[in-house]
């Protein structure tokens, strides 16, 4: 688990450079003193305010929940991935809570925001469909909390994982303008963790559709494990058909046995994990945004009362 470390107050009146010498605070003897502190502090409290004066409430946080894994990458993964989204939109508390196998759970993460009074908070599943998951462990698993929270909808099919899958087999090897060759021989094998459900199966198929769309070429949804077709199947029904220049595009979040596994059956080239791209860590921000936007009771008011 990433800790945020919060730096102490300076000593009053005794503020630090940059290389952590103390300077001299700023003399409030004089007139010209006295008004840059005034208007350092309304600076910071203004920045808090909506257009019509009222203070703006605190923005629920984003929780991040991810599966978990035996893997150690897993967690190096998924903790450079939600600093990626730090960066993206500063000032937005960004959490991870796990739904097994790795620390932080969810429960403890929620327990940790209920003890620091924030709020609410929106959990975001890391996942790419509608499964058991999302429909009954993460709300399971959130059901104690005393901190409001919401939960939005996982990654899903959506044209920035499409983004994502299209760059990460590009870099795999794939051509970025396919010659007629590739585009008569050629095919993807869209590879996922697998869902006996069938939502979760299903926003697999749709986000095979959509890479088809943007290569020009067949893509089939395969899976490691609880659905059909396996990646090994998809591999050689494709054949079948003609199509023996064939990747495998990893539609996992992080490296893992069942990424490791998909990738190893590829007949030609397989593409990374989707890792930190960017296009993730915007689609987690969009599913966030889209939580807070939808209809029905908002975890916290947008502005606090006047």
């Amino acid at each position: 688990m990433t800790a945020t470390h919060t730096a102490g107050p300076e000593p009053s009146g005794a503020p630090a450079h940059a290389d952590g010498t103390a300077r001299p605070a700023t003399p409030l003897d004089s007139s010209g003193g006295l008004l840059h502190r005034i208007g350092t502090t309304l600076a910071g409290q203004l920045g808090r305010l909506a257009p019509d004066g009222r203070r703006l409430a605190e923005r629920p946080a984003l929780v991040v929940v991810a599966h978990g894994s035996r893997d150690p990458r897993a967690l190096t993964t998924v903790t450079a991935l939600l600093d990626r989204v730090r960066a993206l939109r500063p000032g937005l508390p960004v959490h991870l809570g796990h739904i097994e196998l790795d620390a932080p759970l969810l429960p403890d993460t929620l327990a940790a925001l209920d003890a620091r009074g924030t709020g609410a908070a929106v959990l975001v599943p890391l996942l790419f469909g509608r499964g058991h998951h999302v429909k009954r462990d993460i709300p399971a698993l959130a059901a104690g909390a005393r901190t409001p929270v919401r939960v939005a909808a996982p990654l899903g099919s959506h044209p920035l994982l499409v983004d994502a899958l299209h760059e990460r087999l590009t870099e795999a090897g794939w051509p970025v303008r396919p010659d007629a060759a590739t585009r008569r021989t050629g095919a993807v094998v869209l590879a996922s963790a697998g869902s006996r459900d069938p939502e979760g199966r299903a926003a697999v198929a749709r986000t095979a559709r959509l890479l088809a769309a943007r290569l020009g070429v067949p893509v089939v949804a395969a899976h490691a494990t609880a659905a059909a077709p396996t990646v090994p199947d998809a591999v050689r029904a494709l054949a079948a058909r003609g199509r023996h220049r064939v990747a495998v595009a990893s539609c996992f979040t992080a490296p893992g046995r069942f990424a490791t596994a998909c990738a190893a059956a590829a007949p030609w080239i397989a593409s990374a994990p989707l890792g930190t791209h960017p296009a993730l860590a915007r689609l987690l921000l969009h599913r966030y945004d889209e939580a807070l936007a939808a209809p029905g009771p908002r975890p916290v008011p947008q502005l606090a009362p006047a």
